[in-house]
């Protein structure tokens, strides 16, 4: 598969898991928000980023769990609504990128900060 199908794929299921997670009666998965897809190359595994700033060690647990639980549905969704074959295995992590760039962009204004005075 060429980078730039895959990449059309990833963004796709970046699009399509976010739909669907929406959709989803159970509260704490409505308002997660997805910052990345990263897909195998033949589409057979896929790897969901989770922003992760606001939750505690307990409730990514608990988020994982009921992702799990909803994994079917959410492939489901993603077949119907990508006239794919297949639906890769999704698998999600949590992605503390934002977290420590927040702490950078701190680090460089408080050196900014000292620097100017």
């Amino acid at each position: 598969m060429s980078e730039i199908k895959l990449q059309r794929s990833q963004a796709l299921l970046l699009e399509l898991v976010s739909e669907a997670l929406s959709m989803l009666s159970n509260p704490t998965l409505n308002s997660l928000s997805i910052t990345q897809v990263l897909c195998s190359r033949g589409k057979y595994n896929a790897e969901v980023f989770i922003e992760s700033s606001d939750f505690s060690p307990q409730e990514k647990s608990l988020i994982l769990r009921e992702l799990k639980k909803a994994e079917g549905i959410l492939r489901e969704h993603i077949l119907s609504s990508s006239g794919w074959f297949k639906c890769p295995k999704l698998s999600f992590k949590f992605d503390d990128s934002l977290k420590s760039a927040n702490s950078l962009d701190k680090i460089f204004a408080q050196i900014a900060k000292e620097r100017g005075e």
